[in-house]
């Protein structure tokens, strides 16, 4: 069976830390009114990408040496503690610059470990026959959770200030904490199969292409997230939240077909088809001048993810044992964190320099090359 009250209570869990963390999506707004630029915005917000992606081997084997609850507790604690910390911090930016960077990094990192432990989790309570159909719904969690972090904090931040800002953060992950509790874990330490090491998994030719694969579907995510709306100012486009509701409704409606395609036909076959619509979406936003592109571009990019999120991490851990998914699963997640990094500066530098047509251009020719790279692996007949 696969909706059971383990499933649902790890759904709602997923979606209130991701709740919390895109809260902080408004954080720049923080930075600003303490006297930063964007400069200090991008080294402040980029930092904890770049925790995230660092920390992904050790927490990975920390996942399959202490269990997937141990560690999925750990992560809950230290994203509810964490909102908490940016309280005392007052004055401007220079005053507590080291101490918010610090913060940031442990920050991250407790994200990660939530994400890498969450989706192991949910790995180990999937049936076999039913694992792209059941990561791709448990993965609707985090796309609503997406949106509604940013969608309450806007309101709470702007009438409440930054204070319950924050506490409203550090509560939503705190719900997460509270309905994983009662959980069972399945996991079995096997000793002999936890000695791998995650950097001998990396290794390994199938792993190294989906860690390819996860990176550059990282640098999709960033271009998406993170250059959508300069996009929309610079062209005059009003409502780019049409962008990203398009984006959500569609990566959620295909969840509810692409992963019964993906677990019949097999995640491979389904990587060329994710592949191309995300690189699609990305090559109409280059040339979106109005409401419509940019909804249509909407749909493209949030069917490439709705389809390329599932099918990599199922093809990860599909016919791997239980001891060493944790580390898989942290070579998949990571790759994506590495990706949202490296996209954020490179794509970054590129518009600055040669426009915002030529960032779309590139992110979609990018995310073609997964093409190439997906022949480097096929698996076993």
């Amino acid at each position: 069976m696969l909706y059971t009250r383990a499933f649902v209570a790890l759904f709602i869990a997923n979606f209130t830390t991701v709740a919390s963390f895109t809260a902080f999506f408004l954080f720049p707004l923080f930075i600003i009114d303490h006297g930063g630029g964007q400069d200090d915005v991008g080294i402040i917000m980029g930092i904890f990408a770049l925790a995230s992606a660092l920390c992904r081997p050790w927490i990975s084997e920390m996942i399959d040496r202490f269990g997937r609850k141990r560690s999925y507790t750990l992560g809950c604690v230290i994203m509810t503690a964490m909102p908490l910390c940016y309280l005392p911090l007052s004055g401007h930016l220079d005053d507590f610059y080291a101490i918010l960077l610090i913060i940031r990094i442990v920050h991250g990192i407790g994200l990660a470990i939530c994400f890498t432990s969450v989706f192991t989790f949910i790995a180990d309570l999937i049936p076999a026959d039913r694992l792209n159909e059941g990561i791709g719904m448990f993965g609707i969690s985090g796309l609503v959770g997406m949106a509604a972090g940013p969608a309450l904090a806007e309101p709470i931040l702007k009438h409440f200030g930054y204070a319950t800002y924050l506490i409203t953060a550090s509560i939503l992950a705190g719900v997460s904490l509270i309905l994983h509790l009662p959980l069972k874990d399945l996991y079995v330490l096997d000793h002999t199969e936890a000695k791998i090491s995650f950097f001998t998994l990396l290794a390994r030719r199938k792993l190294a292409v989906v860690g390819l694969l996860a990176v550059i579907f990282g640098i999709c995510v960033a271009a998406t997230g993170n250059f959508v709306a300069p996009l929309a100012e610079v062209r005059g486009i009003d409502f780019v939240s049409r962008f990203y509701v398009a984006y959500s409704l569609t990566a959620i409606l295909i969840r509810f077909a692409g992963g019964r395609i993906a677990d019949l036909r097999g995640e491979f076959q389904l990587l060329p088809f994710a592949l191309t619509i995300s690189a699609a979406g990305l090559f109409l936003l280059s040339v979106a001048f109005g409401g419509w592109t940019l909804i249509l571009a909407g749909v493209l990019a949030g069917c490439g993810h709705g389809l390329l999120f599932p099918t990599l991490n199922a093809l990860a851990i599909r016919g791997e044992p239980a001891p060493i998914r944790g580390k898989i699963t942290g070579i998949f997640t990571g790759g994506i964190d590495t990706g949202v990094f490296i996209g954020s500066l490179t794509l970054g530098y590129l518009a600055e320099h040669f426009g915002l047509t030529a960032l779309f251009l590139t992110a979609g020719l990018v995310v073609l090359s997964g093409l190439g790279i997906r022949k480097f692996w096929s698996p076993p007949a």
